[in-house]
């Protein structure tokens, strides 16, 4: 309440527009949102990480509070083309539980559920994965903008070309059924993600 009330002074000063946060609890949410209106929360919500959606999604949607998934393509791996061995010795992934070599070849199912229903919708993984991210904001009621990030300027197009996908309600099924299937923790620290804190 008190962050929150610092920045609201600088909205009501014309110094900032609107106020978002990152991996706020619910509980979180509704107490900043009591101080001045939230605009959205940042958190990484993708196939293979719905933690999100037991509680701070629903309570974002209620708020009328916008979603901004980070990481809708989990970390890269949901397009198919992060392999334990292409990881260098500095890459951060290797901090993360399910980026271990054993989490990595149980989560491969994951990715082989996304390439097949990107397969029989001519798309790509990683544009099957954000469709599914506007699925679920329809589901839940509320706005998501995901944030996938990107090197190359070709990566741009196929990200919005995902607008353009329509999934099925038997695409989603299997996709939803992909993501009970996730071995590992999404953060080596589970008191920095809302769900540590939730728990």
């Amino acid at each position: 309440e008190e962050t929150v009330g610092a920045m609201a002074e600088l909205v009501a000063a014309g110094k900032v527009r609107f106020l978002g946060l990152s991996e706020v609890t619910a509980d979180e949410l509704a107490a900043a949102h009591a101080v001045h209106p939230i605009a959205a929360v940042q958190s990484e919500w993708s196939i293979w990480s719905r933690d999100v959606e037991g509680r701070v999604v629903p309570a974002a949607a209620e708020l009328g509070v916008g979603f901004v998934p980070y990481s809708p393509l989990g970390r890269g791996f949901l397009t198919g083309t992060v392999q334990a061995q292409s990881l260098s010795e500095g890459d951060f992934r290797h901090r993360v539980p399910r980026f271990s070599a054993d989490a990595l070849q149980a989560n491969a199912a994951v990715v082989e559920a996304v390439q097949s229903v990107a397969a029989a919708a001519g798309a790509t993984a990683a544009q099957v994965a954000l469709a599914w991210l506007a699925v679920q904001g329809t589901k839940f009621g509320l706005p998501v903008v995901p944030i996938p990030g990107t090197r190359r300027p070709e990566r741009i197009d196929e990200n919005v070309g995902a607008a353009s996908i329509t999934l099925s309600e038997s695409d989603c099924d299997v996709l939803d059924a992909a993501a009970d299937l996730v071995v590992g923790e999404r953060s080596a620290d589970p008191n920095w993600v809302s769900k540590g804190r939730e728990a």
